[in-house]
């Protein structure tokens, strides 16, 4: 979208003002269909950066993800000032076909103005 679609953008909002992380939504990006819950910026952050640091080959990336951003870092990044400009998706998945990638669900930033379709609610799938 070249314009954010304004009432995902208040979603997204909502989910930063730490109001709830509940709320489980379905995008399409790209082509891909991407479903799971959104969580504030901050806890991603923080979850993508524990799962780096308890990696051997991974663990100095940690450190970024684990770093406040820099102040004046750009509308839509966190608290920083603006409209929130990203999704960010914990126990997601991609869907292909009948299944979702990864099983256990991922971590995913998805930039706003990307997403071409959404829905709300988290896509279920079967193999029956």
């Amino acid at each position: 979208m070249t314009n954010p679609d304004r009432l995902l953008v208040d979603i997204s909002a909502l989910v930063e003002s730490g109001q709830s992380n509940q709320m489980s939504l379905t995008v399409v990006v790209g082509g891909a269909v991407i479903t799971g819950r959104l969580a504030p910026e901050a806890v991603w952050r923080e979850r993508v950066s524990e799962v780096l640091n308890d990696s051997d080959r991974l663990g100095p990336f940690s450190a970024v993800f684990g770093a406040e951003p820099a102040a004046g870092g750009g509308p839509g990044d966190g608290d920083r000032g603006g409209p929130p400009a990203y999704l960010h998706f914990h126990l997601a998945r991609i869907l292909q076909g009948n299944i979702g990638i990864p099983e256990t669900g991922g971590m995913y930033r998805v930039a706003i103005e990307d997403v071409s379709a959404w829905t709300v609610g988290d896509v279920s799938y079967s193999d029956h």
